[in-house]
């Protein structure tokens, strides 16, 4: 089992060059199937997300070739339209190539997905937005059966702003008959991301960042070349991290804009925080950070689900009582005990946390229960007194590029243990 040593009592302090984001490369590398051509993909991080991604294009007939942060993708021979349980297990956003296979293959088959346990995470929106595209699914024996002599575009409304079933959607409609409607759409981010992925290749669609995206059907694609952006839920990893050891840090290739909600709650913590084009400088308070009166996870532009756990791990070293309202998964306080290993006092019921936080936390030998959860863990150990081994980090190696190479170029005194 791989593990991380971390010794406490170290500032971050530095320049850290913000990875490419997950969420956003492993919808447009699903993409890359639509067009039957060659793509090359830039700033592309090294995750093991990322790597199981690319075993699904090999297993579906692509071929790719990864040069650093390069990924060449040619999907002109691709030959299957099936994803083995074996993959689909490894991680949940697998299921984001069923739209795209539907679309190149008019067929598809995929055993139901994996990841992080962090709660009930259904795909029904996904399976109903699709049946309403003219796809015949069926379900047996844990397998997702596809067919679809064609595709015709509809108006369809997203009961929740799902990030999965409105990309599912934009890929399957891509190349359907007529127009289809996405109302209630996701908003974030990497939903803009994919969007200018998918019509550089030569697709329809407007209006993501909004709540409703047009998508008109083409019938034809592209190969194209495209740079993935930012991440913005690594970068607030690194921004908290800063704040947590009294520190400052200078992120690169980011984009501020895409993280008000973060960065406003940083503010509030005593935070100074300077935004540029693509630059966010920090410097954490001399004194105690502030806690804030209440974070509410919400789909952006709200605070993001993803970033909960490491902040609060935050707030369990500020000064006052924070509390957290989790809306959007009902699993998402795993890393709560181990904090309170740490020394932490969290009080959790149901969906509500209420951190009152403590002068200092103490190192202990904790476990990355999920991805942001393992993150959170990082965060405690650099800030705490003395030395915390975090087990299981195969979980944070999902979303995080080499965090420890990252942080060890600002100060931190971290180790990758085999």
């Amino acid at each position: 089992m791989n593990s991380f040593v971390i010794k406490g009592g170290n500032k971050i302090e530095g320049e850290i060059e913000v990875q490419g984001a997950k969420n956003a490369v492993l919808p447009i590398l699903a993409a890359t199937v639509l067009n039957g051509g060659k793509n090359i993909i830039y700033n592309c991080p090294g995750l093991r997300d990322v790597e199981i991604t690319i075993d699904v294009l090999k297993n579906l007939g692509c071929k790719v070739e990864k040069r650093g942060k390069t990924l060449f993708v040619d999907s002109e021979n691709m030959n299957g339209c099936t994803i083995p349980d074996t993959l689909m297990r490894q991680m949940r956003s697998s299921i984001i190539f069923l739209g795209a296979i539907i679309a190149r293959c008019k067929e598809a088959v995929v055993s139901m997905p994996g990841g992080c346990e962090i709660g009930n995470r259904p795909i029904d929106l996904h399976l109903k937005a699709l049946r309403q595209l003219g796809v015949e699914i069926t379900e047996a024996h844990g397998y997702i059966n596809c067919k679809a002599d064609k595709l015709k575009g509809d108006n369809i409304h997203l009961d929740f702003p799902s990030v999965g079933a409105t990309e599912n959607i934009m890929l399957a409609a891509c190349m359907a008959e007529g127009i289809t409607t996405v109302t209630n759409a996701a908003r974030e981010p990497e939903i803009v991301d994919l969007e200018a992925f998918l019509n550089r290749m030569g697709a329809k669609i407007s209006g993501s960042g909004s709540n409703v995206i047009r998508i008109e059907g083409v019938k034809k694609l592209y190969g194209v070349e495209h740079q993935i952006i930012p991440d913005r839920i690594v970068a607030a990893t690194y921004l908290s991290c800063a704040a947590a050891t009294k520190g400052s840090i200078i992120l690169k290739h980011v984009n501020p804009n895409h993280m008000n909600a973060m960065t406003a709650v940083l503010k509030e913590m005593g935070c100074k925080i300077y935004t540029e084009k693509s630059r966010i400088i920090l410097s954490s308070p001399v004194n105690r950070l502030k806690a804030v009166k209440r974070i509410v996870t919400m789909p952006y532009p709200g605070f993001p689900t993803d970033i909960q756990s490491p902040f609060m791990a935050l707030t369990s070293i500020a000064d006052g009582t924070s509390v957290f309202v989790e809306n959007i998964f009902e699993n998402r306080f795993q890393h709560v005990e181990e904090l309170m290993r740490m020394g932490a006092d969290i009080k959790v019921d149901g969906r509500i946390a209420v951190v009152q936080g403590v002068e200092s936390l103490g190192g202990a030998t904790v476990r990355a229960k999920e991805l942001r959860g393992g993150a959170a863990m990082i965060l405690a150990a650099l800030a705490a007194d003395g030395v915390t081994t975090v087990e299981d980090i195969k979980y944070i190696d999902r979303g995080y590029e080499s965090i420890e190479k990252y942080l060890s170029s600002c100060g931190a005194n971290i180790q990758r243990k085999e």
